[in-house]
């Protein structure tokens, strides 16, 4: 069994005295920007599917029952042109983030593919385990979850020149996602969380597991459920989210992750915000923009496996 996501549940995690996370460069703040790349592998009438998906669209929800175009044509924005603008942002920018990438996006957009592999030769990109398809695990049996992850698992690899170090479900996991995690021995850590500033480590299946949480807050998602309206709205946000890790960071480093969509964040008048904030902390001394797995490796370096959790 694994803790945390079953039957025991942790509240007081590292409380008021969190490790010193000695980032690279005594750095007080790791930012990590994460893209999901979702676009082609949602749920899809084409695909067999009963409905169209429309979650994280513009027009909020789903109107009507089966195909819907509209919301089609939405997704569609992310792969032809979000994509694309949020790259260029960080290669101007020259920082390197991660791709939380499902692997029948990937398959339906083999140029992005390639510009991803690119990325992740140089050592720029990472990519994360998003799915097979962008699909709710919930409604997964153990063994079709098992052969989704599986097969993620594989394609990305061989689209992207590397499997994937981590996993992230949509939204959540189930109470098997880690397990399968663990027993598949190729993932480094997982991101199925939300409950700290910090990596933390597990046991699932009497070995020590890796979790580097992932946002909900720093997160586009804002734009559609109505917190934000503005790219300067969400570029206040995450101002001042870090202003406040920053300050905190000069004795508890801790880590932000930055949550963006390509049909989200990709559009011209949202993305301000991230070139904004890359401007700003640019000229900031001590701080760490980094990928998912550099977090995860110096984690396990610089914080080996407690007795506890051995």
């Amino acid at each position: 069994m694994c803790d945390e996501q079953t039957a025991t549940r942790d509240y007081e995690g590292y409380g008021a005295t969190p490790p010193y996370a000695d980032w690279p460069n005594k750095a007080r703040v790791a930012v990590n920007i994460v893209v999901n790349f979702e676009e082609g592998s949602e749920p899809s009438v084409l695909d067999g599917d009963a409905n169209t998906e429309t979650g994280l669209i513009e027009t909020g929800g789903s109107a009507f029952p089966g195909r819907d175009l509209g919301a089609e044509s939405m997704f569609e924005y992310g792969s032809r042109t979000g994509f694309w603008r949020l790259l260029k942002i960080l290669q101007r920018y020259d920082v390197p983030a991660t791709f939380f990438a499902c692997s029948r996006a990937l398959e339906r957009s083999p140029t992005i593919a390639a510009a991803i592999r690119e990325g992740v030769q140089a050592g720029t990109y990472d990519v994360c385990g998003h799915g097979l398809r962008w699909e709710r695990h919930q409604g997964l049996s153990f063994e079709a979850e098992r052969d989704a992850i599986h097969s993620a698992y594989d394609t990305i690899g061989t689209l992207t020149g590397a499997p994937p170090a981590g996993w992230y479900c949509r939204y959540a996991p189930t109470q098997n996602t880690r397990r399968i995690i663990v027993e598949h021995g190729g993932f480094l850590y997982d991101s199925d969380a939300y409950n700290d500033d910090l990596p933390y480590w597990v046991t699932c299946e009497g070995r020590p597991h890796l979790v580097v949480p992932y946002t909900q807050v720093m997160n586009d998602a804002k734009y559609i459920r109505g917190a934000v309206a503005t790219g300067a709205s969400f570029h206040e946000i995450l101002r001042e989210q870090f202003d406040v890790l920053y300050a905190e960071g000069e004795t508890e480093p801790k880590m932000m992750t930055i949550g963006l969509h390509c049909r989200l964040a990709g559009h011209p008048f949202r993305s301000i915000a991230l070139s904004r904030f890359l401007d700003e902390i640019a000229t900031r001394p001590d701080v760490w923009i980094c990928r998912r797995v550099d977090i995860a490796q110096h984690w396990v370096e610089r914080f080996p496996v407690p007795p506890s959790k051995r």
